[in-house]
């Protein structure tokens, strides 16, 4: 039996100051989103900055065709994947564990200076990041290299060093977000009832065991949505931190889409190349998030309204 629902017509006089206070917003978003989406055509264009969208040569697939000829492109699009894949890994690794530490303390005040400190790194840009792990991690009196120099070890040139770079990348992006990626699963431990802990202790698990079959299922709904969720960005390594932090002698293994569409279309001044590749990587990502949305309603039962 069909039935029909009938939705209520919107009351524009009550309702006006909140549709207004939308427009700044909005206004954002089309000046800053969609207006831009203009340039797309530049992929498609032998494009001359004096002559315009509608004078510059009209080419074709050509940059596209260009772009999959490159032999850096395998080796731009494999550093971004798996600089991305070990993002998300510790990403939801990281947080989760310390979410469940962090919920085994009982001393509020203990709890809350903690979550203070590890929320502070969120805040702060990586162009101030970016200058203090250069000096942090530097082979001339680093912090980091002194400290391995007294069990004798080091120095390490962690900025200059193919194979170090992957790794300090994904370990400085996990210490600046894991604690403000936690809250999450903070409040999602906050929602298990407390009656099923009760009912463990009176079966006599111990702390380990209610951790292992209360909290953990608890949150894992929230862990399998972050999960699905990340997906659509597995093509976004970073561009801020690799930008601040990466230089010549790492391009082999931390040089990644966005970096190279930045020297290849501001430095080198091939905007339709960068252009191709940077819509490329929109296509992809764009069904990297609809593969991400349906699977977050498939696994976690989630709706986007």
């Amino acid at each position: 039996m069909l039935r029909y629902i009938r939705f209520k017509p919107v009351n524009w006089r009550r309702n006006w100051p909140l549709h207004l206070m939308l427009l700044p917003g909005l206004a954002m978003l089309a000046v800053f989103q969609y207006v831009p989406m203009v340039g797309i055509v530049i992929a498609f264009q032998d494009f001359v900055p004096t002559r315009g969208f509608f004078g510059s040569e009209w080419v074709g697939l050509e940059h596209f065709e260009f772009m999959l000829s490159l032999p850096d492109t395998a080796t731009i699009v494999m550093n971004t994947l798996i600089i991305a894949v070990m993002k998300i890994i510790m990403g939801l690794l990281v947080p989760v564990v310390f979410a469940l530490l962090l919920n085994e303390i009982r001393h509020h005040l203990v709890k809350r200076t903690v979550q203070t400190m590890v929320y502070f790194p969120h805040f702060l840009s990586w162009v101030i990041l970016g200058g203090i792990l250069v000096d942090v991690l530097s082979m001339n009196g680093g912090a980091v290299n002194q400290i391995l120099s007294w069990f004798g070890l080091g120095p390490y040139f962690f900025l200059g060093d193919p194979g170090l770079f992957r790794g300090v990348i994904v370990v400085t992006d996990v210490w600046k977000e894991f604690g403000f990626s936690a809250i999450i699963y903070l409040a999602a431990l906050s929602g298990i009832n407390p009656v099923l802990y009760e009912a463990a202790v009176m079966d006599g698990a111990t702390r380990w065991r209610q951790v292992w079959h209360v909290t953990l299922p608890g949150i894992m709904p929230i862990v399998v949505l972050m999960a699905t969720l990340s997906i659509g960005g597995i093509l976004n390594a970073g561009f801020d931190q690799i930008f601040n932090l990466y230089s010549p002698l790492v391009y082999k293994t931390g040089d990644i889409i966005d970096t190279w569409v930045y020297r290849a279309g501001l430095l080198d001044m091939q905007y339709g190349l960068a252009t191709a590749v940077g819509l490329f990587k929109s296509v992809v990502g764009l069904v990297l998030i609809s593969v991400s949305y349906w699977a977050a309603s498939r696994f976690a039962n989630y709706r986007i309204f």
